[in-house]
């Protein structure tokens, strides 16, 4: 599995509260995320810095059998992240300065060329390979509700003025349940985690035609997160690239 990690502040923002990263165990166990935190004064940084560094750990100090089938990968995905929200919910509480901190997490356990992905918020998931492309994350949003409820289109939630109002996120609530989904990446294909600050800003056909360009991984990531700044680039931007090729082109 190759992959490149991009997180950027972008033009308007002060601080970047998103955070991104990669680990691979001696096992060949990987793990990727990506965590946009939320609360502005209130340390949104804070709340994706505590889930991703607390994460790491726990993969890190996992033993190879906790991920030993499907149902085991899940169950550890499930558990990690109650643990991490019990965490940041218990922090919040205890430090004023961080009342009401939250982040979103994208969380992919890879094994060879499997992906088992846990989402909460709005960050996403992309599928793209040789016939097409595939958004594999649901946002826990306001107006995606709206949308699956065929009370707005998808072109009218990108403008509507609660398309930032998120209904699940990590820290938040004293419990969390994450949504669970399966990728098996072909020799072809690209899985893409990002904060919105990507998703807001490109259309799926522009993140193809960046993907499809002759270019190395590294350069595909920092192409997204140059046109996501192009286009504005009012919120902090991260992502992990993901293709399970060899060799890049």
């Amino acid at each position: 599995m190759q992959y490149t990690v991009e997180s950027d502040v972008g033009l308007k923002r002060a601080i970047n509260e998103d955070r991104a990263a990669f680990f691979r165990r001696p096992d060949g166990f990987a793990l990727a995320l990506i965590a946009d935190g939320m609360g502005g004064h209130n340390a949104g940084d804070v709340a994706s810095e505590m889930a991703v560094k607390q994460m790491e750990a726990i993969f890190l100090q996992a033993e190879t059998h906790q991920f030993a089938s499907i149902t085991l990968k899940n169950e550890w995905l499930l558990q990690t992240i109650k643990q991490l929200n019990t965490n940041i919910y218990n922090y919040s509480l205890s430090h004023e300065d961080c009342k009401g901190m939250g982040t979103t997490l994208i969380a992919v356990l890879i094994e060879g060329s499997h992906c088992f992905i846990a989402h909460v918020g709005d960050s996403r998931v992309y599928h793209f390979y040789e016939d097409g492309a595939q958004q594999i994350t649901k946002d826990h949003s306001y107006v995606n509700v709206l949308v699956e409820n065929g009370e707005i289109s998808e072109e009218e939630a990108l403008t509507h003025p609660k398309k930032n109002f998120i209904l699940k996120s990590l820290g938040t609530e004293e419990t969390i349940e994450p949504d669970f989904y399966e990728v098996e990446l072909q020799a072809s294909s690209y899985l893409l985690i990002c904060s919105d600050g990507l998703s807001n800003k490109l259309s799926m056909a522009e993140m193809v035609a960046i993907l499809a360009y002759p270019s190395s991984l590294k350069k595909k990531g920092q192409q997204l997160v140059h046109l996501a700044n192009v286009s504005g680039g009012e919120d902090n931007i991260s992502l992990v690239l993901l293709t399970a090729q060899e060799e890049e082109v």
